[in-house]
């Protein structure tokens, strides 16, 4: 795993400088991306197997050897189960010093297998991209954060985008080791949105806990934030029976309890860990 590093964005960045910039992938967030580049003056080149229709700004092409091969960067925004392998495939036609920049959602341990995919190609900078938000709302502006060798020179190519980049200081990785551990909260907080609300509509209080819900996420954000890590583990054994009386009450209404079923587990295990140790 990539050591823990302080994401920062530098003060000041060379200018970007039109180039050749390759796009590997082009669903929905490739198509976004490759437009925005060709809008800001580059000559992008596109490649998707299973999408050869046209594209606005793009040149697109039916081989990806012939893609990667003129790029001076290429960005990788295919599916994160085919990464390694698209990455392997374009190695041998890559230029020597060309920025290959990986913005699949691969976890740190595969996009640091990057750096030996690339070893047989002189110079070649691989950067590690995690995207912050939603781009299919957000564009080509959505966040971003990057890491690794190409990290640096690939920032102000993005932020020309409109985008706001943070460089992570450390080894490829790092960016999306970051995204992870934010996900952890992102994703289980909508989960347990969804299905607070879910719950709520079937009870019949579904604007009474939308309410409770916002009053919640408008407070003091750190403030609330400490008020769950002391309270969770002072409140485990509480919590974990109310939980577990949630999960049953879900399932009386037909809602499948799965976000209260995992909070019950958790509180389970904050009480084991918080109990004195027994002795013999």
């Amino acid at each position: 795993m990539p050591a823990a590093s302080t994401p920062h964005t530098p003060d000041t960045d060379a200018a970007a400088t039109p180039t050749t910039i390759a796009i590997l992938g082009l669903g929905e967030v490739g198509r976004i991306y490759g437009a925005a580049l060709a809008a800001a003056g580059h000559e992008v080149l596109g490649y998707d197997p299973y999408s050869t229709g046209a594209v606005e700004g793009l040149t697109v092409l039916d081989d990806l050897e012939a893609a990667v091969e003129r790029a001076d960067m290429v960005f990788t925004l295919t599916p994160a189960s085919v990464g390694l392998s698209v990455a392997r495939e374009a190695a041998p036609a890559l230029r020597p010093g060309t920025l290959y920049a990986d913005f699949t959602s691969a976890a740190p341990a595969a996009k640091q297998e990057l750096t030996g995919v690339f070893a047989c190609v002189p110079g070649v900078r691989p950067a590690d991209v995690a995207i912050l938000g939603p781009v299919v709302q957000l564009g080509a502006g959505t966040p971003l954060m990057t890491a690794g060798p190409g990290a640096r020179a690939l920032a102000p190519i993005l932020r020309t985008l409109g985008a706001d980049v943070q460089v992570v200081e450390g080894e490829i990785g790092a960016a999306m080791g970051h995204k992870l551990v934010r996900s952890v909260f992102m994703k289980s907080l909508a989960a347990a949105v969804t299905e607070a609300v879910r719950a709520g509509r079937a009870a019949g209080h579904e604007e009474w806990i939308r309410g409770q819900i916002a009053r919640e996420l408008s407070g003091d954000g750190q403030g609330t934030i400490d008020r769950f890590l002391r309270g969770s583990v002072l409140h485990a054994a509480r919590r974990h029976q109310e939980m577990e009386s949630v999960a049953g009450y879900l399932d009386d209404l037909g809602v499948t309890p799965t976000m209260s079923r995992a909070a019950a587990e958790v509180h389970r295990a904050l009480q084991d860990e918080s109990a004195p140790a027994q002795t013999g």
